[in-house]
């Protein structure tokens, strides 16, 4: 039995945002219509050593696609030239269980992460919507911002990072994607003063002040993803309207879980999950003036769907090494 093999080039070379939007769109939808099997995210904590280990499987019953991601966050990789996370996606055939193919997700986990902020962006944000916010801007950042693109036409784009020189990077290498200035922020509070905020930081404290976003605000919160961060004051959330991509992680790991944990909110508070309102069973948003606030933990289904994508192009186009399992 032989099984592809496609490195990190090759998956590039295939995947782009327009494509990989519409078909993440799709595994929210089939979520939203509960024709999904994905249990959490299961954790390896390596406290010693600042990094955790995940294992993510999905099976879209629809499409009878299935298969399983397996990811890393460790941030001070780059300190040792390695990227925070890396990722291995394996498909599987659903009639058999055996491997088609293995390919890496590190990319591909930095793209079906910024098509799932531009889809949740399509459907909360305003309409009208023409400055962004990032405050992070790292591989995430990136991705975000080019789904952002593709639903909007914004104006300017505001950035702010740990370091000035990492803003005046990601400036010199986005500038030929974005039909904008990007104009770096020497301030967090200058950064929200926008349409749509972005927050892809690995942070365990509040770094956006409930009051700094104003009315109409749409936000991506995307750094959180596991248990102990937040990005956004509790009092925000209150304020908002809280979308998260799945109940279940987003309680253990999202955005929500240090203010559930602490009392600020409850679960009655969530609004609904994403592909709840992709599929009209609630709705997004009602006024121009409401604060909506996207929690996105990451799904399984999105990185299934998208590795499913690259696979079929990847044979069409005859990338890959067929790799013997026995």
């Amino acid at each position: 039995m032989e099984v592809l093999w496609l490195a990190q080039e090759e998956v590039k070379s295939v995947v782009d945002m327009h494509s990989d939007m519409q078909v993440v769109e799709r595994a929210f939808r089939q979520h939203g219509l509960g024709k999904v099997q994905m249990p959490p995210k299961s954790y390896l904590y390596y406290t010693a050593y600042n990094g955790d280990l995940r294992t993510m499987p999905a099976y879209l019953e629809e499409e009878d696609i299935t298969g399983v991601k397996i990811v890393n966050v460790h941030p001070g990789n780059p300190m040792r030239n390695l990227p925070t996370v890396m990722a291995l996606i394996i498909l599987i055939s659903p009639e058999t269980g055996a491997p088609v193919a293995i390919m890496d997700g590190t990319y591909l986990t930095d793209i079906r992460t910024g098509a799932a902020g531009g889809i949740a962006a399509k459907y909360l944000a305003r309409k009208d919507s023409k400055v962004i916010g990032l405050v992070g801007t790292g591989n995430q950042a990136r991705t975000q911002l080019e789904a952002l693109c593709e639903v909007f036409e914004p104006e300017t784009v505001k950035i702010n990072s740990r370091t000035k020189e990492s803003c005046e990077q990601f400036i010199r290498e986005m500038a030929d994607f974005v039909p904008c200035e990007i104009r770096y922020e020497d301030r967090i509070e200058k950064v929200c003063d926008c349409d749509i905020l972005v927050t892809t930081t690995p942070s365990r404290k509040p770094i956006v002040k409930a009051s700094w976003i104003k009315e109409g605000t749409h936000i991506n919160a995307i750094g959180a993803d596991a248990v102990g961060k937040e990005e956004l004051d509790p009092e925000l959330l209150i304020r908002s309207k809280i979308i998260v991509d799945d109940m279940v992680q987003a309680l253990h790991s999202g955005e929500v879980n240090v203010p559930l944990s602490k009392h600020y909110i409850s679960e009655n508070d969530i609004h609904a999950q994403l592909g709840e309102v992709i599929v009209d069973l609630k709705p997004g948003r009602t006024t121009e003036e409401e604060i909506t606030i996207f929690d996105s933990t990451g799904l399984a289904i999105q990185d299934v769907a998208t590795a499913h994508m690259v696979y079929e192009r990847a044979v069409r186009a005859g990338l890959g090494r067929q790799v013997r399992m026995f």
